[in-house]
Protein backbone atom coordinates (compact mmCIF):
# COMPACT_ATOMS: atom_id res chain seq x y z
CA UNK A 1 0.00 0.00 0.00
CA UNK A 2 1.32 3.44 -0.92
CA UNK A 3 1.70 6.15 1.70
CA UNK A 4 -0.01 9.15 0.12
CA UNK A 5 1.43 12.59 0.87
CA UNK A 6 -0.55 14.78 -1.58
CA UNK A 7 -3.82 14.77 -3.50
CA UNK A 8 -4.09 16.16 -7.04
CA UNK A 9 -7.59 16.94 -8.32
CA UNK A 10 -9.04 17.43 -11.73
CA UNK A 11 -11.51 20.33 -11.62
CA UNK A 12 -14.61 19.89 -13.82
CA UNK A 13 -16.45 16.73 -12.86
CA UNK A 14 -14.45 16.16 -9.66
CA UNK A 15 -14.52 19.44 -7.74
CA UNK A 16 -17.15 21.28 -9.77
CA UNK A 17 -20.22 19.95 -11.52
CA UNK A 18 -19.37 20.02 -15.24
CA UNK A 19 -22.99 20.45 -16.35
CA UNK A 20 -22.67 24.25 -16.88
CA UNK A 21 -19.64 23.79 -19.15
CA UNK A 22 -21.38 21.13 -21.26
CA UNK A 23 -24.52 23.25 -21.51
CA UNK A 24 -22.57 26.33 -22.63
CA UNK A 25 -20.68 24.39 -25.30
CA UNK A 26 -23.85 22.75 -26.58
CA UNK A 27 -25.65 26.09 -26.77
CA UNK A 28 -22.74 27.84 -28.52
CA UNK A 29 -22.35 25.09 -31.11
CA UNK A 30 -26.08 24.91 -31.74
CA UNK A 31 -26.22 28.68 -32.24
CA UNK A 32 -23.34 28.36 -34.73
CA UNK A 33 -25.36 25.90 -36.81
CA UNK A 34 -24.01 22.65 -35.42
CA UNK A 35 -26.81 21.23 -33.23
CA UNK A 36 -25.50 19.46 -30.14
CA UNK A 37 -27.07 18.13 -26.96
CA UNK A 38 -25.54 18.36 -23.50
CA UNK A 39 -24.80 14.61 -23.52
CA UNK A 40 -23.10 14.90 -26.90
CA UNK A 41 -20.98 17.77 -25.57
CA UNK A 42 -19.92 15.56 -22.67
CA UNK A 43 -18.90 12.74 -25.02
CA UNK A 44 -16.93 15.03 -27.34
CA UNK A 45 -15.28 17.54 -25.01
CA UNK A 46 -14.89 15.99 -21.54
CA UNK A 47 -11.30 16.32 -20.37
CA UNK A 48 -10.08 18.08 -23.51
CA UNK A 49 -7.50 20.82 -23.52
CA UNK A 50 -8.59 24.03 -25.25
CA UNK A 51 -6.62 23.30 -28.42
CA UNK A 52 -8.19 19.84 -28.70
CA UNK A 53 -11.67 21.34 -28.64
CA UNK A 54 -10.71 24.02 -31.15
CA UNK A 55 -9.16 21.41 -33.46
CA UNK A 56 -12.37 19.35 -33.31
CA UNK A 57 -14.44 22.38 -34.29
CA UNK A 58 -12.07 23.50 -37.04
CA UNK A 59 -12.07 20.01 -38.56
CA UNK A 60 -15.83 20.43 -39.06
CA UNK A 61 -15.50 23.80 -40.74
CA UNK A 62 -16.63 25.75 -37.68
CA UNK A 63 -15.25 29.09 -36.48
CA UNK A 64 -13.67 27.72 -33.33
CA UNK A 65 -12.54 31.01 -31.80
CA UNK A 66 -16.02 32.53 -32.11
CA UNK A 67 -17.70 29.44 -30.66
CA UNK A 68 -15.28 29.28 -27.72
CA UNK A 69 -15.82 32.98 -26.97
CA UNK A 70 -19.58 32.50 -26.98
CA UNK A 71 -19.32 29.35 -24.87
CA UNK A 72 -17.15 31.18 -22.32
CA UNK A 73 -19.60 34.10 -22.24
CA UNK A 74 -22.50 31.75 -21.49
CA UNK A 75 -20.47 29.79 -18.96
CA UNK A 76 -19.24 32.85 -17.09
CA UNK A 77 -22.81 34.17 -16.92
CA UNK A 78 -23.75 30.94 -15.17
CA UNK A 79 -20.75 31.18 -12.83
CA UNK A 80 -21.72 34.77 -11.97
CA UNK A 81 -24.90 33.30 -10.49
CA UNK A 82 -23.59 30.05 -8.99
CA UNK A 83 -20.60 27.71 -9.17
CA UNK A 84 -21.92 24.21 -8.41
CA UNK A 85 -19.74 21.88 -6.34
CA UNK A 86 -19.68 18.10 -6.48
CA UNK A 87 -21.65 16.87 -3.44
CA UNK A 88 -19.35 15.92 -0.56
CA UNK A 89 -16.19 17.62 -1.81
CA UNK A 90 -16.05 20.08 1.09
CA UNK A 91 -15.73 17.18 3.54
CA UNK A 92 -12.66 15.96 1.64
CA UNK A 93 -11.16 19.46 1.66
CA UNK A 94 -11.58 19.88 5.41
CA UNK A 95 -11.00 16.28 6.46
CA UNK A 96 -7.45 15.55 5.33
CA UNK A 97 -4.27 17.37 6.23
CA UNK A 98 -2.08 16.57 3.20
CA UNK A 99 -1.27 19.27 0.62
CA UNK A 100 -3.63 19.47 -2.35
CA UNK A 101 -3.47 20.89 -5.87
CA UNK A 102 -5.74 21.26 -8.88
CA UNK A 103 -4.50 19.94 -12.23
CA UNK A 104 -6.96 20.98 -14.93
CA UNK A 105 -6.94 21.24 -18.70
CA UNK A 106 -9.19 24.29 -18.30
CA UNK A 107 -7.77 27.74 -19.00
CA UNK A 108 -6.39 29.95 -16.24
CA UNK A 109 -9.25 32.40 -16.87
CA UNK A 110 -11.91 29.71 -16.48
CA UNK A 111 -10.36 28.54 -13.21
CA UNK A 112 -10.33 32.13 -11.96
CA UNK A 113 -13.99 32.54 -12.88
CA UNK A 114 -15.03 29.25 -11.29
CA UNK A 115 -13.03 27.51 -8.56
CA UNK A 116 -11.44 30.74 -7.31
CA UNK A 117 -14.95 31.93 -6.41
CA UNK A 118 -15.78 28.91 -4.27
CA UNK A 119 -15.13 27.90 -0.69
CA UNK A 120 -12.57 25.41 -1.99
CA UNK A 121 -10.03 27.97 -3.22
CA UNK A 122 -8.36 28.74 0.16
CA UNK A 123 -7.60 25.05 0.66
CA UNK A 124 -5.50 25.02 -2.51
CA UNK A 125 -3.86 28.42 -2.09
CA UNK A 126 -1.55 29.03 -5.09
CA UNK A 127 -1.66 25.38 -6.15
CA UNK A 128 -4.36 25.76 -8.83
CA UNK A 129 -2.78 24.72 -12.12
CA UNK A 130 -4.01 24.93 -15.69
CA UNK A 131 -2.72 23.27 -18.84
CA UNK A 132 -1.49 26.77 -19.68
CA UNK A 133 1.15 26.39 -16.97
CA UNK A 134 2.90 23.51 -18.76
CA UNK A 135 4.14 22.55 -22.22
CA UNK A 136 1.66 19.72 -22.75
CA UNK A 137 -1.86 19.23 -21.34
CA UNK A 138 -3.30 15.97 -20.06
CA UNK A 139 -2.93 13.13 -21.06
CA UNK A 140 0.79 14.01 -20.92
CA UNK A 141 2.39 13.78 -17.48
CA UNK A 142 3.38 17.47 -17.35
CA UNK A 143 0.58 18.80 -15.11
CA UNK A 144 0.97 16.10 -12.47
CA UNK A 145 4.76 16.47 -12.43
CA UNK A 146 4.46 20.28 -12.25
CA UNK A 147 2.09 20.11 -9.29
CA UNK A 148 4.16 17.53 -7.43
CA UNK A 149 7.31 19.62 -7.87
CA UNK A 150 5.59 22.66 -6.38
CA UNK A 151 4.13 20.69 -3.51
CA UNK A 152 7.53 19.12 -2.84
CA UNK A 153 6.11 15.59 -3.02
CA UNK A 154 7.44 12.72 -5.17
CA UNK A 155 4.86 11.65 -7.79
CA UNK A 156 4.94 8.15 -6.33
CA UNK A 157 3.53 9.63 -3.10
CA UNK A 158 0.73 11.57 -4.81
CA UNK A 159 -2.82 10.49 -5.61
CA UNK A 160 -4.42 11.94 -8.76
CA UNK A 161 -8.23 11.80 -9.08
CA UNK A 162 -9.93 12.49 -12.42
CA UNK A 163 -13.22 11.62 -14.07
CA UNK A 164 -11.74 11.25 -17.57
CA UNK A 165 -9.19 8.99 -19.20
CA UNK A 166 -6.94 11.97 -20.02
CA UNK A 167 -6.31 12.45 -16.32
CA UNK A 168 -5.82 8.75 -15.67
CA UNK A 169 -3.19 8.61 -18.43
CA UNK A 170 -1.53 11.73 -16.98
CA UNK A 171 -1.42 10.20 -13.50
CA UNK A 172 0.01 6.90 -14.68
CA UNK A 173 2.60 8.58 -16.90
CA UNK A 174 3.76 10.69 -13.96
CA UNK A 175 3.88 7.74 -11.57
CA UNK A 176 0.99 8.86 -9.34
CA UNK A 177 -1.71 6.63 -7.89
CA UNK A 178 -4.57 7.03 -10.39
CA UNK A 179 -8.15 7.19 -9.09
CA UNK A 180 -11.09 7.34 -11.47
CA UNK A 181 -14.08 9.31 -10.24
CA UNK A 182 -17.73 8.69 -11.09
CA UNK A 183 -19.86 11.74 -10.24
CA UNK A 184 -23.46 11.35 -9.08
CA UNK A 185 -24.66 12.86 -12.39
CA UNK A 186 -22.46 10.61 -14.57
CA UNK A 187 -24.44 8.94 -17.35
CA UNK A 188 -21.75 7.60 -19.67
CA UNK A 189 -22.47 3.89 -20.09
CA UNK A 190 -19.68 1.70 -18.75
CA UNK A 191 -17.57 4.69 -17.70
CA UNK A 192 -16.14 2.92 -14.65
CA UNK A 193 -14.87 0.14 -16.90
CA UNK A 194 -13.45 2.77 -19.28
CA UNK A 195 -11.49 4.38 -16.44
CA UNK A 196 -10.17 1.00 -15.28
CA UNK A 197 -9.14 0.10 -18.83
CA UNK A 198 -7.26 3.40 -19.03
CA UNK A 199 -5.19 2.33 -16.01
CA UNK A 200 -7.04 3.62 -12.94
CA UNK A 201 -5.75 1.90 -9.80
CA UNK A 202 -9.10 2.55 -8.11
CA UNK A 203 -12.51 3.79 -9.25
CA UNK A 204 -14.82 5.51 -6.76
CA UNK A 205 -18.49 6.42 -7.11
CA UNK A 206 -19.09 9.75 -5.37
CA UNK A 207 -17.21 11.49 -2.58
CA UNK A 208 -18.28 9.07 0.15
CA UNK A 209 -16.37 6.27 -1.57
CA UNK A 210 -13.43 8.60 -2.19
CA UNK A 211 -13.39 9.57 1.49
CA UNK A 212 -13.36 5.88 2.45
CA UNK A 213 -10.50 5.20 0.02
CA UNK A 214 -8.42 8.04 1.46
CA UNK A 215 -8.88 6.67 4.96
CA UNK A 216 -8.00 3.18 3.73
CA UNK A 217 -4.77 4.59 2.29
CA UNK A 218 -3.96 5.77 5.84
CA UNK A 219 -3.86 9.46 4.90
CA UNK A 220 -3.76 11.54 8.07
CA UNK A 221 -7.18 12.98 8.85
CA UNK A 222 -8.10 16.20 10.59
CA UNK A 223 -11.58 15.07 11.57
CA UNK A 224 -10.22 12.16 13.64
CA UNK A 225 -7.64 14.30 15.43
Amino acid sequence: MRHIEAILFDCDGVLLDSEPMRRALAQALTAAGYPMTIDEARAVFSGNAAHDSRDWMAARGLLADEIVRESDRLLFEQFDQHVPLIPGIERIMSGFSVPMAICSNASIERLKRSVHRTSLAPRFGPNIYSAEHVARPKPAADLALYACARLGVPPSRALFIDDNIHGIHCARAAGCLAVGFIAPSENRTGHAATLRAAGANHVVHGMEQFHALLKFLTIETLEDA
